[in-house]
């Protein structure tokens, strides 16, 4: 008898191991100079954590994203196994782009919030911006309460309000969590359609990064 995966493990954990070989590619990418929006000196020189630090503080974040899911999902009543009764794709659609109205929205006035107080920018969103040349695995890179406030919260919201099953929440996630790894891969790659639909992306963010932009 072969092991099933339930929908609610898919949901909690695909989105992580998309995470690392999502970054993985841009990795082997940045080794390609003219992708470069900065140089490999300046990654090394300007940036004042260790890239050991911000795998670390990753792990930790996605640990209590995993936590947080599991607990979400079994609240909601989402926690059997796998999903048999598939929903109608202008249904999941839907779900797809209320959730995203939600999650960009709670993060977009979290964030700026963050960069107009003054205590919370010193003392916890600073962190982010530790990293002035940004990489692609050092996307979650946050202060603890920032990562929680600002992705765990917004995530679960997101859920919540769009009313998704955990099935489509694997993709949903999933999605979100390419988006925000090509924000901060800090590469420009020809025909990359994050490029196309979006203004915030890797050219965006990296100048939001740098010291002259830290406060946009």
């Amino acid at each position: 008898m072969g092991f099933v995966f339930s929908d609610q493990m898919l949901g909690t954990f695909v989105p992580i191991v998309v995470y690392w070989l999502y970054s993985g590619i841009y990795i082997l990418l940045g080794s390609f100079e003219n992708y470069r929006l900065h140089s490999k000196e300046d990654e090394l020189e300007k940036n004042v954590v260790s890239k050991s630090t911000v795998v670390r503080g990753v792990l930790l974040q996605q640990t209590i994203q995993a936590v947080v899911a599991i607990l979400l999902f079994k609240v909601t009543g989402n926690d059997g196994e796998v999903e048999t009764a598939p929903k109608s794709w202008l249904t999941i659609i839907i779900q797809f782009i209320v959730a995203m109205l939600v999650l960009d929205t709670w993060q977009y006035f979290i964030h700026r919030y963050m960069h107009q107080n003054k205590f919370l920018y010193k003392h916890i969103h600073s962190h982010h911006h530790r990293l002035v040349v940004p990489f692609a695995f050092g996307a979650l890179y946050n202060h603890p309460l920032e990562g929680l406030l600002l992705d765990t919260i917004g995530g679960a919201l997101s859920f919540l309000v769009s009313g998704m099953s955990s099935r489509v929440s694997i993709f949903f996630f999933s999605f979100a969590t390419i988006k925000t790894v090509d924000d901060h891969c800090g590469l420009w790659i020809p025909g990359n359609p994050f490029h196309v639909f979006f203004r915030n992306n890797s050219a965006y963010h990296d100048f939001h990064h740098q010291l002259y932009g830290i406060k946009k």
